[in-house]
């Protein structure tokens, strides 16, 4: 764990299905790869995207493959968030838009 970057975990099911939880990531972070990933204002956070987002808290729940996203945006500039129930493809998908943002973050 880099200092700065939050923590968090991933979880694995026994139907091939994913959950992801981080706490305290990088707003700007956060909104670089989900910008990435999905485009902005898939929560209605503006069209800035998270990166802009106002704190609060943005959860989006899909009836056909009952995936939960939710994303509290803090005041300090950070996010805590959880990914459940998507497919494993999709998490390795945001894990690597993600890493590689921080990655961009840790040489400015």
């Amino acid at each position: 764990m880099t200092a700065g970057e939050g923590r968090g975990k991933v979880c694995l099911d026994d139907h091939g299905r994913a959950t992801i939880e981080f706490e305290n990531v990088p707003k700007s972070a956060v909104g670089q790869a989900m910008t990435e990933c999905w485009g902005a204002d898939w929560f209605d956070e503006g069209p800035g995207g998270f990166a802009d987002a106002e704190p609060g808290q943005y959860h989006y729940e899909d009836e056909l493959s009952y995936a939960e996203y939710a994303f509290d945006v803090n005041a300090d500039g950070t996010v805590t968030f959880g990914i459940c129930y998507v497919k494993v493809d999709d998490i390795v998908t945001m894990l690597d838009a993600l890493e590689r943002a921080l990655a961009a973050q840790r040489v400015d």
